[in-house]
């Protein structure tokens, strides 16, 4: 049995989270283990997509950027130098990716058939899609009306987890201990405005 069967048998990556998952991830990615990238993709996409969104993009434009970001990564593995980081490092991709996408035509991202496979796809089942709609709009009203830092906030830990906390703490220039409460704080302005939009503002 060759070592990337093995690897698929009993991936090293089982039972992690975080930090920790994402560099063992990118250690198997770096050997070509196909499995890891699947499931480095489909642990962070989420967050990719929420930057994304939380710049103001649409919903096509914003999964032309989730696809770019993601492309960025593979193409240039051997620079991400803390693999531990690299929540920060998609967030800060995306941004990026995010302000080029502003007032210009979205282009087609090159991908190849493997990444284009691992990069699932946010869109939901055509029956859920006016559901969603309607949720989304109420989410993102009330979210745009919070603070700045208060979006910043929720955007990295609400999906980032408590395991990227340090990585939170660094890129806002807030102490570690103060991301809990700050956020629980923005949490409860982000349900009283969601209140507030049911009530008919």
């Amino acid at each position: 049995m060759t070592e990337a069967r093995i690897a698929e048998a009993d991936p090293p990556w089982e039972g992690l989270h975080g930090p920790e998952l994402f560099e063992v991830c990118l250690r198997a990615i770096r050997a070509g283990h196909r499995q890891a990238m699947n499931r480095l993709v489909s642990e962070l996409t989420p967050l990719v997509w929420n930057v994304a969104r939380g710049q103001g993009l649409d919903q096509h434009t914003a999964e032309d950027v989730v696809q770019s970001v993601w492309l960025n990564l593979f193409s240039h593995l051997d620079q991400v130098r803390e693999p531990k980081a690299l929540a920060g490092w998609l967030v800060t991709t995306a941004r990026r990716e995010a302000l080029r996408a502003h007032g210009r035509k979205p282009q087609p991202v090159p991908l190849t058939d493997e990444i284009a496979e691992a990069v699932q796809s946010p869109q939901p089942a055509p029956e859920a899609e006016v559901l969603r709609n309607e949720r989304d709009r109420r989410i993102w009203w009330a979210f745009g009306r919070l603070s700045q830092r208060c979006q910043e906030l929720l955007r990295l830990t609400v999906l980032a987890g408590r395991a990227e906390y340090r990585v939170v703490a660094d890129m806002l220039g807030i102490p570690r201990g103060s991301i809990g409460p700050n956020r629980g704080r923005c949490l409860k302005s982000l349900r009283e405005l969601l209140d507030t939009e049911g009530d008919g503002v």
